[in-house]
C-alpha cells in the first residue's frame, strides 16, 4: 500500500512536526510513504526533513509562499497521477481545502482520503456568520473525504455531529506528538537550581493570531510579580505586534521572545510552569510534551479535548479562552499547582509514535477498502447495458 502524504513545506507547526515523523517512522517500518511538499522552504527541513527526498514540482521564479495552497492545488494532481498512491494523508484541516479540491478535479481517479482533524470544530472564536459558512464548509468536507481520524477520544463526537461524513469512517487514533525515546529525554531534563528571583514562565508556539499570545501578555501584566519572567519560543507574522504590546505593558523587560529553536520542548523542563492561551486547538502537542516533563499547566479549555486530555483539571490549571481576569488569576496564584507528575507520564505515553502509527496503517487498510469497493461498484455500473460505451478515467 503506497501513502502519499502532501504538505506545504518545512515551516514550523505542530501539524507538519507529526506528519513529518509519521512518514520517516512509516519508511523505517518498510512502509512505501511518499512525500509531496509544495516548496523545500522552512527550519524543519534541516531538524526531520533530512533524507526524505520529497517529490517537489519544478518551482517558479517567484515567491508562493502566499498561494501555497493555490499552488499545492495545481501541482498536486500530476504527482498523484505519476505516484499512484492508493490512499492520500491530509495531515490536519488547513489542508483540507487541497483534499476536496483534489476530488474535484480527479474525481473518480483521485485515491480515498483519510483527514485528520487537528483543530476544534466549534470554532466559538468566529463571529456568528463566519461560524454558519465554517459549518457549511465542514459539511462540504464530509460529503468528499472517506476518512477521519479524531486525536483523543471526544473528538469524535464533534466530527460525527459537525461534518457528517458520507462514509461511517471515523478512527480515533492519539496524536502521536511524542516518541518513547523523546518522553525519556524530556524526564531526564533537571530543573536548574532556582535563583530564588522570581517565577519563570514558559509558552511555545508559532506567534499566530489563533495562540492569542496577546491575551497570555495582558495576563502576565496584570498577574505575574514583578521578578516574574516569561520566555516565547516560536516566531511568526505577530511577533512585531507582540513585541510592541509588551512594551505598552510595561513588561518588555521580563518578556524573553526566543524565537524559532529546533526543540523546544527540551527546554520545557528549565522553567516553572507552563502557559497555553489559543483560541482554538485540536490536541496541542506541546501540552503533551509538557506532560511529560511533569511542569505544571495552565491552558485555556481551547478544544474539546482539553478536559479529557488534562483530566478535567486534575493535570492543569484549566481557563475559559479569551478570559484575561481569569488567565491572570491562575498565573497570580500558579505556584500552588502541584502537579501528579506520575498521572502526568502515564497521560503523556498514551500519545506516541510507536502506538499511533500502526494505527494509522489500519485506517489506511480501510480507506483504501472503501476505494475499492466505490471502485468496484462504479466499475459494475459501467457494465450495465444501459451505460453506454462510457470508459474509466483513471490515468
Amino acid at each position: 500500500m503506497r501513502i502519499l502524504t502532501f504538505l506545504h513545506s518545512f515551516e514550523p507547526g505542530g501539524v507538519e512536526r507529526v506528519a513529518l515523523r509519521l512518514v520517516r517512522h512509516w519508511r523505517e517500518q518498510g512502509v512505501d510513504a511518499p512525500l509531496f511538499m509544495g516548496r523545500s522552504d522552512g527550519a524543519m527541513q534541516r531538524e526531520l526533513g533530512e533524507g526524505l527526498d520529497p517529490y517537489m514540482p519544478l518551482r517558479p521564479r517567484f515567491s508562493i509562499a502566499w498561494c501555497e495552497t493555490l499552488w499545492m492545488i495545481a501541482t498536486l494532481p500530476a504527482a498523484i497521477r505519476r505516484l499512484r498512491p492508493d490512499v492520500l494523508f491530509c495531515a490536519g484541516n488547513s489542508y483540507a481545502v487541497v483534499a476536496v479540491a483534489m476530488k474535484l478535479l480527479l474525481g473518480r481517479a483521485c485515491p480515498p482520503i483519510l483527514a485528520k482533524i487537528s483543530n476544534d470544530l466549534e470554532r466559538r472564536d468566529m463571529p456568528g456568520p463566519g461560524r454558519i459558512a465554517y459549518r457549511l464548509w465542514l459539511r462540504i468536507q464530509g460529503r468528499f473525504i472517506d476518512h477521519f481520524v479524531a486525536m483523543a477520544p471526544g473528538l469524535e463526537a464533534e466530527i460525527a455531529t459537525l461534518i457528517r461524513p458520507r462514509h461511517p469512517a471515523i478512527s480515533i487514533i492519539p496524536d502521536p506528538a511524542l516518541s518513547l525515546a523523546q518522553i525519556d529525554r524530556l524526564r531526564s531534563r533537571t530543573l536548574p537550581e532556582t535563583t530564588g528571583e522570581g517565577r519563570r514562565f514558559v509558552a511555545i508556539g508559532r506567534l499566530v493570531r489563533q495562540k492569542n499570545f496577546a491575551l497570555m501578555l495582558e495576563a502576565f501584566a496584570l498577574g505575574a510579580g514583578p521578578q516574574d519572567r516569561l520566555t516565547l519560543y516560536g516566531d511568526g507574522p505577530d511577533r512585531v505586534r507582540l513585541e510592541k504590546l509588551a512594551d505598552g505593558l510595561g513588561i518588555a523587560g521580563r518578556i524573553h521572545f526566543a524565537g524559532h529553536v529546533p526543540d523546544p520542548a527540551s527546554l520545557i523542563g528549565r522553567n516553572d510552569i507552563f502557559l497555553l492561551s489559543s483560541d482554538y486547538e485540536g490536541v496541542p502537542a506541546v501540552i503533551l510534551e509538557v506532560l511529560a516533563t511533569g511542569r505544571p499547566i495552565i491552558a485555556t479549555r481551547c478544544s474539546a479535548a482539553m478536559g479529557a486530555l488534562l483530566g478535567d483539571g486534575a493535570l492543569g490549571r484549566l481557563i475559559p479562552p479569551g478570559d484575561v481576569t481569569a488567565f491572570a488569576r491562575a498565573i497570580a496564584v500558579a505556584d500552588r499547582i502541584v502537579q501528579d507528575e506520575a498521572a502526568s507520564l502515564a497521560q503523556a505515553r498514551r500519545f506516541t509514535l510507536e502506538t499511533a502509527a500502526p494505527s494509522y496503517l489500519t485506517s489506511f487498510a480501510v480507506s483504501a477498502c472503501l476505494g475499492s469497493s466505490s471502485e468496484k461498484s462504479r466499475r459494475d455500473r459501467l457494465r450495465r447495458p444501459a451505460s453506454g460505451n462510457v470508459t474509466s478515467s483513471r490515468q
